[in-house]
């Protein structure tokens, strides 16, 4: 078995709405509270990390099980949206939704369309972000798949 330890190193001079910093490998940002939350929306916030988190590990899951396939891709994009609820002053993450765009080869048939839906719907539970964050904030997949 293989473990794996990631360090990061925070530093928060001040109280609510002030600005600190993080440093984690090559991540390094100032934090503070969202705007939308009546903080100063400086640099990066806990909601976008964990919607970077989730998103980047899903597509990077997704695009290594599409090599392994040997699925040929012309291209792999993605939005994603993380939904936040405030309710009486206690904030939930509630829901992230993957919008990935996978854009096959022309000549894609049938067959490698059900391929990329199947692995697109794999990914998601195999990323190990989601399996992480599993019953505790809901991931929805709308995966849209054409061909050039």
């Amino acid at each position: 078995m293989a473990l794996h330890s990631f360090h990061l190193k925070a530093d928060w001079p001040g109280n609510r709405n002030d600005v600190g910093t993080i440093e984690s490998g090559n991540l390094k940002t100032q934090i503070s509270i969202p705007s939308e939350m009546d903080g100063p929306g400086v640099g990066t916030n806990p909601d976008e990390m964990l919607l970077g988190a989730a998103s980047t590990c899903y597509i990077i899951t997704l695009a290594a099980m599409m090599e392994r396939s040997r699925l040929p891709k012309e291209s792999l994009t993605m939005d994603s949206e993380g939904i936040v609820e405030v309710v009486n002053g206690v904030i939930t993450y509630k829901k992230i939704i993957h919008r990935p765009q996978i854009v096959l080869a022309a000549d894609a048939g049938d067959k490698e369309f059900k391929l990329a839906q199947k692995l697109a719907e794999k990914a998601e539970s195999s990323c190990m972000i989601t399996r992480a964050i599993q019953g505790n904030i809901e991931v929805e997949l709308e995966a849209t798949i054409t061909k050039t």
